[in-house]
């Protein structure tokens, strides 16, 4: 199936291609060619070679109404027998203003609403223009990939959802939708969820959402929260977070009993001057039948020179599950406008508590170094090391390089 989509893909940017130079459309694009070697927790050591492309062709038909966009990617595994895979992200048309009420979307696509996200196989159809409320429709078939690459889709799998949308209010974000899905036939998953974003008096910006389970009757996921902008250089922020894990109908761990997570957040950021940012942080965390944690932090952003960004964190977590206390710190260097230099490091200790082995301790290290050079204007090299030493290696040596070509 894999190769099936890829070599799907390569005929429809094939397509895409001759459609431009035909119609006298827009071409656009990536292409981005990666070297990866890592090490898998299961399969050991491992290399790969990677082809990721993104293509657009805008501004087709008379009144450049119709736009088409594909994203994908093949791989080859060097080390493990997986051999060839690719995976199709988005193949889609998209036509806007149809009698300048409607825009249709067709093809394989991403849809996210309030109540759900998916990939699809399907359409998508938006009204609009008809009032201060505007409405959506999409549904096809779930699209879902597996970890070795190949799509997990079986017959019966559906998704669809329906959405309402506030137009017009340039200090009003409101969405309603409602979302469903099907697993062979069945109803896995049925939700409804709302989106808000309201500013007030040009420093208050109020956002929220919530996920409602229709199945289980529980709202599975809620977040409320406030940014306050006293000053241009001074932004605090308040927010709560509730979390109740719900699972699909057919997953054998819709039956497990869970407890519901809340985290409480304040946070201040404080920008001195074109050289000095400051930010600092507490969180609350509430993991139920009385697990409860405090997490701090603190940090700064420092450009010496105008070329140079040091950056600083601190962090320091207390209570359910362990302890931590570790820093970061990551620098930028503008070497030239053609090259750029990174590196940094990561350093904590912590104590974990672990069932049914009791508390240990132990400390996690990153370092890693990168670098980034503008070949052209329209291509760029990057480079990316970095070794990992923790409870599971000694020594995790892991990196990749790439190769950007703009069109």
């Amino acid at each position: 199936m894999a190769i099936t989509w890829s070599k799907r893909l390569l005929l429809a940017l094939s397509f895409l291609g001759a459609a431009a130079n035909g119609w006298g459309a827009d071409l656009h694009g990536r292409s981005s060619s990666q070297l990866l070697w890592f090490n898998d927790f299961y399969n050991g050591r491992q290399i790969e070679l990677a082809e990721y492309l993104r293509v657009s062709v805008t501004n087709l038909g008379k009144n450049g109404k119709y736009s088409l966009y594909g994203y994908g990617r093949g791989s080859q595994d060097f080390t493990n027998g997986e051999g060839t895979s690719g995976r199709l992200y988005y193949l889609y048309g998209e036509f806007r203003d149809i009698y300048e009420k409607l825009d249709v979307k067709l093809g394989r696509q991403f849809v996210n609403y309030a109540a759900g996200s998916a990939l699809i196989d399907g359409a998508e159809v938006s009204l609009k223009n008809v009032g201060p409320v505007a409405f959506s429709v999409f549904g096809g078939r779930d699209v879902a990939f597996g970890v070795n690459g190949g799509e997990l889709t079986r017959e019966g799998n559906y998704a669809l959802g329906l959405g309402a949308y506030l137009r017009g209010f340039p200090k009003t974000d409101l969405e309603v939708s409602w979302f469903r899905k099907w697993d062979q036939g069945d109803v896995s998953r049925d939700l409804v969820g709302a989106t808000v974003r309201q500013y007030l008096f040009g420093r208050v910006k109020l956002y929220g959402n919530a996920r409602y389970d229709l199945v289980s009757e529980v709202f599975n996921e809620v977040l409320a929260g406030a940014k306050y902008f006293p000053t241009a250089n001074l932004v605090l922020t308040g927010e709560w977070f509730q979390s109740y894990p719900t699972f699909d109908t057919t997953s054998i761990y819709s039956v497990f009993a869970v407890d519901r997570f809340q985290e409480w957040v304040f946070r201040t950021d404080y920008t001195i001057n074109d050289k000095i940012a400051v930010y600092g942080g507490y969180s609350r965390e509430s993991y139920g039948d009385g697990g409860n944690a405090d997490v701090y932090q603190v940090g700064c952003k420092v450009r010496p020179i105008e070329s140079l960004i040091v950056d600083l964190s601190y962090d320091k977590r207390q209570g359910y599950g362990g302890n931590m206390d570790g820093g970061i710190m990551d620098v930028l260097w503008d070497v030239t406008k053609q090259l750029q230099l990174a590196g940094g490091f990561t350093y904590d200790v912590f104590t974990r508590q672990f069932f049914p082995n009791g508390a240990f301790d132990d400390t996690a290290q990153k370092y890693w170094l990168g670098g980034k050079y503008k070949l052209a204007k329209n291509m760029a090299a990057s480079l990316r090391i970095e070794d990992d030493i923790n409870a599971l290696y000694n020594n995790n040596v892991q990196g990749r390089f790439i190769f950007d070509y703009d069109f």
